[in-house]
C-alpha cells in the first residue's frame, strides 16, 4: 500500500501557519490563529465525507439534496496539543463526536507513554479524524493511531499542523494505510527530538506553558 500525504497549500493556510510561526506571537494571537488554521484544514480533511440525500422545502420548491451525517465523524484530540486543534474542526462540523488520547513523550527516550484513553461507543461505525499539531518523531501519533485501530474504526485520518521527514517516515512505515494531512513538511529536527524550523512547542504555546 503506497502513503499518501495531503500537503494543504491553500494560500491562508500557509499565511496563518506563517504567522503561528513567528517567536513573538502571543499566546492569545497563537491560539485564535491555531483555531482559523483548524477550520481550514477541516474543510481539506473531509472533502471526500460521505453524504446522503434528503427532501427539503426551498422558498420555491421541494428538492432532494445532499447532508453528511456529522454523528459518524470521530475527532480524536492527541492530548493536550491536539485539544487546540479541536475547536476549530468543531466549528465545522459541530456534530461529531470527540474522543481522546493522553500521551506523554518520555524526555529521555522519546518513546510515547499512554496515561488516558476514551473513545465513544459504536466505533466501528464511525470515521476517525486524528489530530495532533506537531509530527516530529512520530512515536506519538504512531501509538496513538495503534491504539485506535484497536476499536475498529471505518477509516482513521491524521491531521497536523507540521511534519518532519522523519516523523513521517516512522509513522507510514506503521500506518501505511492512514492518509497524513498536513500544512508543512519542515526540514528535519534536531538534537531533542523538535522540528525545525517549526514552531517550538505547540502545547506550551497554546496554553502558555513552559
Amino acid at each position: 500500500m503506497t502513503p499518501i500525504v495531503h500537503h494543504v497549500t491553500h494560500p491562508l493556510v500557509q499565511h496563518k501557519l506563517t504567522l503561528m510561526r513567528q517567536k513573538d506571537r502571543s499566546t492569545n494571537s497563537f491560539r485564535r490563529l491555531l483555531h482559523e488554521l483548524s477550520m481550514l484544514m477541516a474543510y481539506e480533511v473531509t472533502r471526500e465525507m460521505p453524504t446522503s440525500m434528503i427532501e427539503i422545502e426551498t422558498p420555491l420548491a421541494t428538492m432532494r439534496s445532499p447532508v453528511i451525517d456529522g454523528k459518524k465523524t470521530v475527532f480524536v484530540a492527541v492530548m493536550r496539543a491536539g485539544d487546540g486543534f479541536l475547536d476549530g474542526m468543531l466549528e465545522v462540523v459541530p456534530g461529531a463526536r470527540v474522543g481522546h488520547i493522553g500521551l506523554y513523550r518520555d524526555p529521555k527516550t522519546l518513546v510515547a507513554v499512554e496515561y488516558y484513553f476514551k473513545m465513544p461507543q459504536d466505533m466501528h461505525e464511525r470515521d476517525a479524524i486524528v489530530l495532533d499539531p506537531m509530527l516530529a518523531t512520530g512515536n506519538s501519533a504512531v501509538a496513538a493511531v495503534e491504539r485506535l485501530k484497536e476499536t475498529r474504526p471505518k477509516s482513521i485520518r491524521f491531521v497536523c499542523l507540521l511534519a518532519a521527514p522523519e516523523g513521517l517516515r516512522n509513522f507510514q512505515a506503521h500506518h501505511p494505510d492512514v492518509p497524513v494531512y498536513t500544512a508543512a513538511i519542515d526540514e528535519r529536527l534536531d538534537e531533542n527530538g523538535y522540528i525545525l524550523p517549526g514552531l517550538g512547542d505547540a502545547g506550551d504555546r497554546i496554553f502558555g506553558t513552559k
